[in-house]
């Protein structure tokens, strides 16, 4: 029967928590920025282009020129603040997102 000494086990220990922590960590932005994009994407709504998004510790930035006449759907006028709204809304409804800041300018 072999014993194993206190010391021995803390060796053993000490050395799965170094190799779990040599781990890369997922990067939370990172992540939160491709559900962004995909929830983006989906709305059929919102303009596609002209836009950048950034994401820092949850906080989401939305930066860009915007020009989309369609954009703000059949019920709406597609102004720049309706686009925010629509915007926003979708944003809003990622899990992840803390606050949205906005700095969009129309184009026509």
């Amino acid at each position: 029967m072999t014993l194993v000494t206190i010391r021995q086990l803390s060796i053993v220990l000490v050395l799965l928590l170094l190799t779990a922590s040599c781990e890369p960590a997922v990067d939370q932005d990172e992540l939160l920025l491709q559900r962004l994009s995909a929830a983006m994407a989906a709305a059929a709504d919102l303009p596609q282009a002209g836009l950048t998004i950034t994401v820092d510790g949850g906080a989401v930035l939305v930066s860009g020129s915007i020009d989309c006449e369609a954009c703000g759907g059949t019920r709406t006028p597609g102004g720049v603040d309706t686009i925010q709204q629509n915007l926003g809304a979708v944003i809003r409804a990622v899990p992840g997102v803390g606050a949205v800041t906005f700095d969009l300018r129309g184009s026509r």
